[in-house]
């Protein structure tokens, strides 16, 4: 039979063929089909010869056809043909799909869709067809029995695509059947309809099917919905992540259904790779990506962000500039801060992630495959750091701050930036070279900058993996050969860092040796003082067998610690030479300038105390220099050489010899060893170094003694004497005054840590202080005369931190107790010095040490307040929490401000009470804002503000940020503001002297002194911070609503929880409009208290406009405006525009007055009348960003109310005159000193309409 049909096939004409194909059965003939199939034998040509004999233009032979269709379809997807069968029949079924008729096509597409949805596709193969099935019948203009009824070619492929989407998927065939679609012509909403589909299909796939169906959706998104694929993916993964740690985090059981780790994060490492192919071929997806993040940054109250999508943005940095990003990072901790600095944003936004965490976790999850995203946080690490680093100020050093607290968002910026590179140099060993080759060069090329943050990463990486670095030898000696042309202080932090790799790498050390010992001779200075830095850095960290093990000394080697112990112990012999050679060289410096010298002397004792075997080469080396500058007979005063210090070189004369720094370097090197390397050694080398310390001893103790004997004559340096930098003899004598007080305070310390406390030596101590103070008094008179320059730079202080905490620890139990315990009103008259009383000494002391505490050592504030509490009387609360230790000493010095508030007017001490409003202020940063301490503590503070009435200006501003910086942190202070400003305007009085005020006194601390300028400045800057909270969650808002837009069926649901946050904006401006009713009737005084409420005011304005602006979005998704938001506008109609107008008329009349009366009383002087004219240009130029400001927000109102159908412009009073410009006859008025005229009154009179109604409006008084 087959042959039969071929050999009719190869005729001309097919009616034979169609004859005989009519007389087989469709089964019989199918049956045929199958059987030749099966066996492989020209299945393709018999397929040929029966579409042949079965045209579509006859019903049977498209019938027949349909048949054949139906049963090939079986036949691929039974699996039992040949592979090259398979392909040959679906190609020739493809072929001829286009020549069906409608209604058969619509026949072939549902039985395919059956097929699918019943589960019965054994391989997929046969879904290659469906595509061209769909596209043929969508391009059918006739209409097709479909169902019950007829539809378009168009609508029937619609409604099948419907069905096949709503249907069951068999997992196996999700990925084919997102592939199929991509091939077929879609609308829209079929579009959405197939993605909606695939992302459901998401949860009911294992893993690691996953990457591959995400590739095909991003694939099948070129044709429209890019977005809703993307978000899809993105709430996907994060959910897993969610779940991922929820799990982790809960009970063990758990684990054994969740996914294990490492298998989710190569998935996503697998998508992330995928995502990638997708943008690049269709940049539209990428753009598209970028859009979602910008959108989710504006309105995440919920955390939008995870570390998958952040690893999906960093991993098209190729394709991207990220540079964008950076600033969203820096948002991201300004918003952080914002939150914990106020109690009232708290309330109502939950709790946010922060983005370090979920950065470095990203870093974190990056070790499973996830090479896409190693580049681009490799380069946010470095955008961040580059961006955000210390700046460089004045003087050329950095801002550096210690405090966690304090920090600013740049700063955390900076420090996540170097968290990030740190720990992907820990993970991935094929960026680590590119890593350091970009710090290095950063470190080479912007010595000018403040480079520290960088050299305080490479110090971490090269702590972290010494070893590592031997790789990357060659970048770091060539970086060697550009240390004579660096920074001095660069250079040591630099050395500082590749300390560990100098210990196990023997080549970068001897080029380091090689570059010192040709920077020691050149010709630059800094070149030198870099050698000599590199030198005392080597021989700190080469020790010779037998000195002090690391524990006893100050630095540690860390990770590196095993390689230096061991090559120290076999070449210890070596580090012998090695170190007396270095010591040779460093000798030599001993000739060169001061500055060299300085380095060398700072940098011994340090040397000492990593190498104590070095002591009697470096203790001999002190000891001679010192000898050439110390008179050897003890009658001759005084004791030393000053004038071989100072080099004199025709008309210039500079310091040769720091001889307060060698005499500090001697004193603290002696101190020492005799502390430590004393006990027993061998005998001979004993008896040597004894001998040369004995020398030392002696030496001091004579300076001492004829020190003490000497007179300021001795040194020619008495009142008489000459300290303008303008004279050589004013140089030398002012060089001399600095070393002769360098020498009294090296002494001062020496002779404290020798004395054990016996009353001659303190009487030595003391003596040596008086001669300091009598210079230190003559310098600062000579300064303090103006008429000549005097070099009054204040030098670094050569007592140790060793020596002022002993002192101090002995001072601050006697502080405290005398404080407390001797009121200063009781104490002697006699005793205070310069206006200072020693207990108010005692309290300024008191409160640097607070101060000191709590910014630089914040981890051992616990144990500071609890030495403090072992010797107050209350004992019991040793074990307290922090909160509690705090409370206590705030009591204390609670009491004694209510003392000190309590006394006489006379009696009252401004200095004091500031002091102890500063103590309590740094206590009260300690306490808990949850506990009932900070509560009593608020409260407390509130009451004296109430009910006390101090005219002192400083003492009731920082009073007033105290009562300020506990409200934010408790709830908002708007009602806070409101009533102080109540008390201003009471005060000052109103702008219009008819008004009669009736004065409130909520706080008794605003009076006729205080109210302005230091209240209003402080309100006014309180009501900017609330602003700016309220401008912040309007933002918020916006973007939510803005992503509510776009996902409609969520719309309705997802605005209701915005409900309590629009009411607090709208609480929260009313109860401002309120307080700027108050302000703007005040007759504030002319300055900064007028042009900051201007500039308030309309930030209050923009504020006001960004809200409605707000509404006009709300009002698209059909909600209406709440009844308080009308109120709102109401208020700001009626208590505040037509006042702002008012008060703009006060200020011009006010100013114009005041241009006046200076043309008149400096006649002729065109300079002083110019210079009036600016300044009342300056002042008024707030005036029109205010106008500018009203008309917008009434612009935006008169849009809400079209859109909205609610009249809120009933209560707005428009303006009759909108120019603001100083006039120019009233110009020339002045310039010619003209009698005033009718045109002087045109801008007093300007809005004339406006201040009538408003003083009815403030006769509610």
């Amino acid at each position: 039979m087959d042959q039969e049909i071929l050999s009719l096939a190869g005729e001309k004409t097919a009616d034979k063929l169609q004859e005989l194909l009519q007389a087989v059965k469709e089964d019989d003939l199918a049956n045929l089909l199958q059987n030749q199939a099966v066996k492989g034998k020209a299945a393709g040509a018999l397929l040929r010869a029966i579409f042949k004999g079965s045209p579509c233009s006859e019903e049977a032979g498209a019938l027949r056809r349909l048949k054949i269709y139906i049963r090939s379809i079986q036949l691929v997807e039974s699996g039992d043909l040949q592979k090259e069968v398979a392909s040959e029949i679906l190609g020739l079924l493809m072929v001829e799909v286009h020549n069906f008729p409608g209604p058969l096509l619509v026949e072939l597409a549902s039985e395919f869709v059956s097929v699918i949805k019943e589960g019965r596709l054994k391989n997929g193969k046969s879904l290659e067809l469906l595509p061209i099935i769909l596209t043929t019948l969508a391009a059918k203009k006739e209409n097709v029995a479909y169902g019950k009824g007829e539809l378009s070619g168009e609508e029937c492929k619609k409604q099948l695509i419907n069905t096949l989407c709503s249907g069951r998927w068999d997992q196996q065939y999700v990925i084919q059947l997102t592939s199929m679609f991509k091939d077929v012509p879609l609308a829209a909403e079929e579009v959405e309809f197939v993605t909606e589909k695939v992302l459901r299909m998401f949860s009911k796939l294992n893993l690691q099917e996953i990457p591959p169906l995400v590739y095909q959706l991003l694939v099948f998104s070129s044709k429209g919905n890019r977005k809703k694929a993307l978000e899809g993916i993105i709430t996907f993964f994060n959910e897993l992540d969610k779940q991922h740690n929820e799990e982790q985090s809960g009970d063990e059981l758990l684990d054994l259904v969740t996914v294990p780790a490492g298998e989710l994060r190569h998935v996503e490492g697998t998508v992330i790779l995928h995502t990638v192919f997708a943008i690049k071929l269709d940049c539209e997806l990428g753009r598209e990506l970028l859009k979602h993040f910008k959108t989710r940054q504006q309105g995440d109250f919920s955390n939008n962000t995870c570390p998958f999508s952040i690893a999906l943005l960093l991993s098209i940095t190729r394709i991207k500039r990220f540079e964008e990003q950076k600033t969203s990072i820096v948002k991201s901790f300004k918003d952080l801060q914002l939150l914990q600095g106020s109690k009232f944003l708290q309330n109502l936004v939950p709790h946010r992630s922060c983005v370090s965490t979920l950065i470095l976790e990203v870093v974190k999850n990056s070790v499973h495959s996830w090479d896409h995203v190693t580049q681009g946080l490799v380069e946010l690490g470095f955008i961040l750091m580059d961006s955000y680093g210390p700046k460089k100020i004045l003087d050329g050093k950095a801002i550096e701050t210690s405090s966690c607290l304090s920090k600013k968002p740049t700063q955390h910026a900076c420090k996540l930036g170097a968290d990030i590179l740190l720990e992907t140099f820990k993970i991935h060993e094929m960026i680590r070279q590119e890593i350091l080759e970009q710090v290095f060069n950063r470190v080479v090329t912007r010595a000018s900058s403040p480079i520290s943050h960088f050299l305080d990463l490479l110090s971490n990486i090269i702590m972290y993996a010494p070893l590592v670095l031997q790789s990357c030898s060659a970048k770091v000696t060539e970086t060697f050969d550009y240390l004579s042309f660096l920074p001095l202080q660069t250079v040591q932090g630099l050395l500082k860092a590749v300390q560990p790799l100098l210990k196990v790498s023997m080549s970068v050390r001897d080029s380091l040796i090689l570059v010192l010992r040709k920077a020691m001779f050149a010709s630059q200075l800094d070149a030198r003082k870099a050698a000599v830095a590199g030198f005392l850095l080597l021989l700190k960290n080469f020790k010779v067998l037998g000195s002090l093990s690391s524990s006893q000394c100050s630095q540690s080697i860390g990770a590196s610690q095993v390689h230096v112990d061991v090559h120290s112990r076999y070449n210890s012999v070596a580090n012998e030479t090695f170190c007396l050679e270095i010591m040779d060289s460093l000798r030599r410096c001993l000739g060169q300038q001061a500055d060299v010298r300085l380095i060398l002397y700072e940098g011994f004792y340090d040397v000492l105390r990593r190498n104590s075997q070095l002591a009697n080469s470096i203790m001999q080396t002190l000891l001679s220099q010192l000898k050439q500058y110390y008179e050897p007979k003890p009658d001759v005063l005084p004791p030393l050489k000053l004038e071989a210090c100072i080099l004199t070189q025709g008309d210039r004369i500079c310091l040769q010899e720091p001889l307060d720094y060698l005499l500090c370097c001697v004193q603290h090197c002696l101190a020492w060893c005799k502390s430590k390397v004393m006990p027993p050694q061998q005998e001979k080398e004993e008896e040597e170094e004894e001998g040369v310390y004995q020398d030392l001893e002696d030496l001091l103790e004579s300076i001492t003694s004829r020190m003490i004997k000497s007179e300021l004559e001795d040194f020619e340096l008495d009142k008489s004497a000459d300290f303008s930098q303008s004279t050589c003899v004013g140089i030398k004598n002012s060089i001399c005054a600095s070393l002769v007080m360098g020498v009294c305070e090296v002494l001062i310390e020496y002779n404290f840590s020798i004395s054990n406390f016996s009353k001659n030596k303190f009487e030595e101590v003391l003596s040596l202080f008086m001669c300091y103070k009598k210079l230190s008094d003559i310098l600062n008179e000579k300064a303090g005369k103006g008429k000549t320059k005097v070099a009054n730079k204040t030098n670094d202080s050569f007592l140790s931190m060793k020596f002022v905490s002993d002192l101090l620890t002995a001072l601050f139990r006697v502080l405290i107790w005398r404080y407390t315990s001797i009121p200063t009103s009781v104490e002697d008259s006699g005793k205070k010095e310069k206006g200072k009383s020693i207990s108010l000494l005692c309290l300024e002391g008191l409160q640097k040490i607070f101060s000191a505490v709590q910014q630089f050592f914040q981890p051992k504030i616990q144990h500071f307040l609890r030495a403090l509490d072992a010797t107050g009387e209350e004992g019991e609360e040793v074990e307290g929490s922090v909160t509690h230790r705090a409370a206590f000493q705030i009591r204390q010095f609670q009491r004694s401000l209510l003392n000190l508030l309590s006394s006489q007017e006379e009696d009252f001490n401004g200095k004091e009470a500031l002091l102890l409003v500063t103590v309590l202020s740094n206590l009260s940063k300690l306490l808990e804002p949850s506990s009932p301490q900070f509560v009593q503590m608020l409260s407390w503070t509130s009451k004296i503000c109430k009910e006390n009435s101090q005219e002192d200006a400083s003492f009731c501003k920082g009073l007033m940020n105290l009562l300020f910086s506990l409200h934010v942190l408790y709830k908002s202070p708007v009602i806070l503001l409101r009533d102080l400003s109540q008390d201003i305007h009471g005060h000052l009085g109103d702008i219009d002297e008819d008004v009669e005020m009736e004065k409130t006194n909520h706080f008794a601390m605003v009076n006729l002194r205080t109210a302005a300028p230091t209240v209003c400045l402080l309100v006014l800057s309180q009501a900017e911070k609330v602003l700016e909270e309220v401008d912040w969650l309007i933002t918020k808002l916006k973007g939510q609503v803005s992503q509510e837009m776009l996902s409609e069926e969520a719309s309705s649901q997802a605005t209701l929880p915005n409900h309590p946050i629009e009411k607090a904006i709208i609480m929260q401006l009313g109860t401002l409009l309120t307080f700027f009713h108050e302000l703007v009737q005040t007759a504030l005084p002319s300055g900064s208290c007028v042009d900051i409420l201007l500039k308030d005011l309309c930030k209050m304005y923009t504020i006001l406009t960004a809200l409605v602006r707000y509404y006009l979005q709300v009002c698209q998704s059909s909600r209406g405006i709440p009844k308080n938001m009308e109120k709102l506008v109401k208020l700001s109609g009626s208590h505040l525009t037509p006042l702002c107008y008012s008060f703009i008329s006060y200020i011009q009349n006010k100013r114009s007055q005041s241009l006046k009366y200076t043309g008149e009383k400096k006649k002729g002087k065109t300079a002083a009348v110019a210079t009036a004219m600016a300044r009342v240009l300056r002042e008024t130029k707030p005036i029109p960003n205010l106008i500018f400001a009203i008309e917008q927000y009434e612009k935006f109102l008169i849009h809400l109310s079209k859109k909205s159908k609610v009249n809120l412009m009933q209560h707005m009073k428009l303006s009759t005159s909108r120019d603001f410009k100083i006039k120019g006859n009233i110009l020339d008025m002045v310039l010619r000193e003209e009698e005033e005229d009718d045109d002087d009154e045109g801008t007093a009179s300007e809005h004339e309409g406006q201040d009538k109604e408003p003083a009815k409006k403030r006769r509610k008084k």
